[in-house]
C-alpha cells in the first residue's frame, strides 16, 4: 500500500513539475524546494511572464494534493543525521580488507565515531545475533564471529544507515551488486566479511552493545561543509 501511495504521489509531484515548466517555458524557472528538502520563496521569474501565468502558477502549486507533499516530507527527513553499526568480520579482518572497507566510508563522506579490534566470546556473539537464534545456522553463525578479531565500528553521516547498506551489498554475495563491499569483495554467504545494522533500533542496539556510550567520539569534520553545504 506504502508503494502505492509513493507512486501516485510521484506522479502528481510529475505532473505539477511539467505543467510548472509549461507555464515557464519563456523565462526562468524558479526554485521552489532547496536541495535539503526546505520549502523556500519563489527566487526568481522571467519579467516577461504576465500576472496571470505567476498567479495559474501559484494555484497549482498550493492546490498539489497532501499525499505529494507528505512524499516530499518523507524523502526531504530520509536522510537525516545518524550512526550505524558496522563490523568487518574474522574474515575480512584475515584477509586484509580492513583500510579497502574503511575507505569506501570515507570516500562516500561519512564520519567514523568509534573503532576498536576485539575477539568476541561465543556468549556475546550470541547475543548480537539474537534474532536469528532459531535458525539452523545460528550456532555455526555465532562460533564464526567468535572465531577471530573483529573490527567494530560507528559510523555517522546522513542517511549512513540505509545508504551503509547499499555500500555493503546484498548478504549472497553472488547476488551482490558490482561496486558493493561484497559484490566486490566476497563469494559466498558464509564469508560475507562485513556486518552492517538494518535499521534504526538495531543500530542503536548493537552499538549499545558493542561501545559504552564514553567510546563514541563526537566532532566536527573540516569536510562536512563541503558534504551538507545549505547552497
Amino acid at each position: 500500500m506504502r508503494a502505492q501511495i509513493s507512486r501516485s504521489a510521484r506522479s502528481l509531484l510529475s505532473a505539477a513539475s511539467k505543467r510548472t515548466a509549461r507555464s515557464f517555458s519563456g523565462g526562468q524557472a524558479a526554485a521552489v524546494v532547496s536541495c535539503r528538502g526546505r520549502v523556500s520563496s519563489l527566487a526568481s521569474y522571467s519579467s516577461s511572464e504576465s500576472g496571470n501565468t505567476y498567479r495559474r502558477w501559484i494555484s497549482g502549486v498550493l492546490t498539489l494534493p497532501a499525499a505529494a507533499f507528505m512524499l516530499q516530507d518523507q524523502e526531504a527527513n530520509a536522510a537525516q543525521m545518524e550512526r550505524t553499526f558496522i563490523a568487518i568480520k574474522p574474515d575480512g579482518v584475515q584477509r586484509g580488507l580492513i583500510s579497502e572497507i574503511i575507505s569506501r566510508f570515507e570516500r562516500k563522506g561519512f564520519k567514523l565515531v568509534a573503532i576498536k579490534v576485539v575477539i568476541p566470546s561465543k556468549d556475546f556473539a550470541q547475543m548480537h545475533y539474537h534474532d536469528l537464534k532459531e535458525r539452523p545456522f545460528f550456532d555455526g553463525l555465532c562460533d564464526f564471529l567468535s572465531s577471530g578479531p573483529v573490527i567494530a565500528m560507528v559510523w555517522e553521516g546522513e542517511g549512513v544507515i540505509r545508504y551503509g547498506r547499499k555500500l555493503i551489498g546484498a548478504t549472497d554475495p553472488q547476488k551482490s551488486e558490482p561496486g558493493t563491499i561484497r559484490g566486490d569483495l566476497a563469494v559466498v554467504v558464509g564469508r560475507n566479511i562485513i556486518h552492517g545494522s538494518d535499521g534504526p533500533e538495531t543500530a542503536k542496539d548493537e552499538i549499545g552493545l558493542w561501545f559504552k556510550p564514553e567510546e563514541l567520539v563526537n566532532y566536527s569534520s573540516n569536510a562536512e561543509k563541503w558534504l551538507y553545504g545549505d547552497n
